[in-house]
């Protein structure tokens, strides 16, 4: 079998990616014991960044060259709104935090960071700068939450279970891999040149990961409060 561009980057992210797993905010989540206010947090700030990752599947489909690519980023644009994003407005009605409240959430530093730089590389690069962007959340969800699912109760956690049901589903399973294979497709006989790049953005996205399980878990805005 030969070795997909997504079999290089799995090399690059894995140990990255293990380091998830032992953040406080994500063993909280699956062991149970995460503090509820701390979850709010990432649940108001997950939201509106899901706001601005829809506008990127959007943008994919609007710089895709093909029918099938603008398919391929038309249904991992549905599969946010409609699947994920459900997940978060689930959680909200159950804190009584209203759809109004969760979509007037004031982004975070690290949020606005975040999906600035996702947005910058996106609308300056090609279709394959996109699918770049967007692949690290949708694959390393995806890879967290089939970690999580292995602990015991963790899917009947009365609070989490749904977090980790969501993000281990079959159904976000197959997002997950659309991602990954869009990817693959998109990055085909690319110069190597081009492959590195695409990896640093791969890269840098998976640090903007880490980052925001921080800003979570210390319940981060900015650094400077409004007087």
């Amino acid at each position: 079998m030969n070795s997909q561009f997504t079999d290089r980057i799995w090399k690059r992210v894995e140990p990255l990616w293990n380091n998830y797993l032992e953040h406080p905010f994500v063993k909280g989540l699956g062991e149970g014991w995460l503090e509820e206010e701390k979850f709010r947090h990432w649940l108001k700030q997950d939201y509106v960044y899901l706001i601005d990752y829809s506008r990127l599947f959007a943008l994919g489909s609007a710089k895709a060259h093909n029918l099938a690519t603008m398919n391929e980023f038309s249904k991992l644009l549905h599969g946010t709104l409609f699947m994920e994003m459900d997940l978060h407005r689930g959680y909200a009605e159950k804190f009584g935090i209203s759809r109004e409240d969760l979509e007037n959430t004031g982004a975070a530093a690290t949020t606005t960071a975040y999906t600035s730089y996702m947005l910058n590389v996106a609308q300056r690069g090609s279709i394959e700068h996109v699918a770049a962007t967007v692949l690290a959340c949708a694959w390393s969800y995806n890879f967290i939450g089939l970690k999580l699912s292995q602990i015991e109760g963790a899917l009947d956690h009365e609070l989490y279970g749904n977090w980790i049901q969501t993000y281990s589903s079959e159904e976000f399973t197959d997002l997950a891999e659309s991602c990954k294979q869009l990817m693959n497709t998109l990055a085909e006989d690319k110069p190597e040149r081009e492959l590195a790049e695409l990896e640093e953005i791969i890269y840098k996205t998976s640090m903007f990961e880490y980052m925001f399980w921080d800003m979570a878990e210390n319940m981060e805005t900015w650094p400077v409060k409004e007087s």
